[in-house]
């Protein structure tokens, strides 16, 4: 048995219960016996594989708090700090009820890759909680926050540890968990990004993912002799990385014709209304059921049925495993020339095999959504320098990670005969930089 295959087998039997996280490690792993198989005698004695597939260490806590009934509720909070080889662990915390460890597990182990590509000093990490911020109160979801961050404090900072926002977690949740770690610490420190333009954040930050999805997707299509102009784009999603990879594939000439929340989705064959989008989900909070109010040419379709819609490119940029191999035969039949992907590992393993075995040019998650964690990096560099940079400034850097971001996963692909595979070239490149600086610091 090879030297992969020992180490897969050994993870399932240690994290029983944990599906996302293996199909994680599985992915990797996959890709990476090229790169393994060359160097196995030397791996397999250093465990490289056992350790980088092991956090170096994880937090679960209690997190009590008062509703607004007076009632105490208590949640679950996590912290895993999967990495640190290359940098300070970096990574969002994720408030949402399908929260368990082994969903945090699986994309601490992505974010080691995906923040490794960026060519950025920075580890692998995940957090969150069970908590639902959906219908809560702004008092409510300060009394979590405080609760949250009053324990997780214990265990961050500006060189140790640096969460950001993910799933649930946006300005207002940053802000609240940023005034509570002020508040105990003592200290004003960029210990979170995705912080408030007012008290150290960066212009372009929430815009970022999205756009950086838009800017490695127009790279790749170029580089294999097509333009992103008049192609028609199927999103998933209604949230911040939606309504940003919407926002910049208008602005390239694309047009986008279909968004999604979790009870429906929309079809707009006249392209989304972007300015309708951000009225109901980032001003009212609402259903997409209220989208037709303003477009009254549009359909609204409850359930799941995204990827049914015939386009160019898809983009899915909601959430773990919405793509699965039914939507990919779908989406084939229906002659789709790419699949981007803007969430965290949003196809299954089965449906990311159909469309490269098809010809589809496929990106995963931990190349394509690095722009949020990328931007992330440099609001760190300007809290470090006291500085703010111009939106111009931050936007041009972020084109240049993303667009050395896919000329690194593609050289990857090449150079172990794996040519057009992103998903090869993404892990090997992310890899091999981890590897470099792990054998470097010893047995640690």
């Amino acid at each position: 048995m090879s030297y992969v295959d020992e180490v897969y087998e050994r993870i399932v039997r240690e994290n029983p219960g944990e599906p996302e996280f293996l199909q994680a490690v599985k992915e990797v792993f996959d890709s990476l016996k090229p790169v393994v198989d060359a160097n196995e005698d030397k791996f397999r004695r250093e465990a490289l594989l056992e350790r980088i597939a092991n956090p170096e260490r994880q937090f679960k806590f209690r997190v009590p708090w008062i509703d607004d009934k007076g009632q105490v509720q208590v949640n679950t909070g996590y912290r895993v700090q999967f990495n640190s080889a290359i940098g300070p662990y970096k990574g969002g915390l994720r408030l949402h009820p399908s929260v368990n460890l082994g969903i945090i597990k699986f994309l601490g182990f992505e974010q080691i890759f995906k923040n490794s590509l960026t060519g950025l000093p920075i580890g692998g990490g995940k957090g969150g909680s069970d908590f639902d911020p959906k219908g809560k109160s702004d008092r409510e979801v300060m009394a979590f926050c405080q609760s949250f961050m009053t324990e997780l404090c214990k265990y961050i900072g500006a060189d140790t540890d640096v969460p950001a926002g993910d799933i649930g977690t946006g300005a207002r949740e940053i802000g609240y968990m940023y005034g509570q770690y002020k508040r105990i610490k003592g200290v004003f420190e960029g210990v979170l990004t995705g912080k408030g333009l007012s008290y150290g954040g960066s212009l372009a930050r929430t815009e970022a993912t999205g756009y950086g999805l838009l800017y490695i997707t127009e790279e790749m299509l170029k580089c294999n002799g097509q333009d992103i102009k008049g192609k028609t784009v199927a999103v998933s999603g209604a949230g911040n990385v939606a309504i940003y990879a919407t926002e910049k594939a208008q602005q390239l000439g694309a047009k986008v014709v279909t968004c999604s929340d979790s009870t429906g989705w929309v079809y707009d064959p006249d392209g989304i209304d972007l300015a309708a989008l951000k009225e109901i989900k980032e001003v009212r909070r609402q259903r997409l059921t209220e989208y037709k109010n303003y477009r009254p040419n549009s359909e609204y379709h409850e359930g799941k049925g995204v990827w049914s819609v015939k386009c160019d490119i898809a983009l899915p940029c909601a959430t773990q495993n919405e793509l699965d191999l039914e939507d990919a035969k779908t989406l084939v039949a229906n002659g789709v020339t790419a699949v981007c992907e803007g969430a965290n590992m949003p196809t299954t393993l089965e449906a990311t095999e159909y469309l490269q075995k098809n010809g589809v040019y496929f990106l995963p998650g931990k190349a394509a959504n690095a722009g949020g964690v990328a931007t992330s990096a440099l609001e760190m560099s300007q809290n470090s320098e006291r500085l703010s940079w111009s939106f111009d400034e931050v936007d041009s850097k972020l084109q240049g990670i993303m667009v050395n971001i896919f000329h690194n996963l593609d050289a990857a692909a090449k150079k172990y005969g794996m040519d057009g595979n992103y998903v090869a070239g993404a892990n090997i490149a992310g890899f091999e930089k981890v590897v470099e600086a792990m054998t470097a610091q010893g047995i640690v």
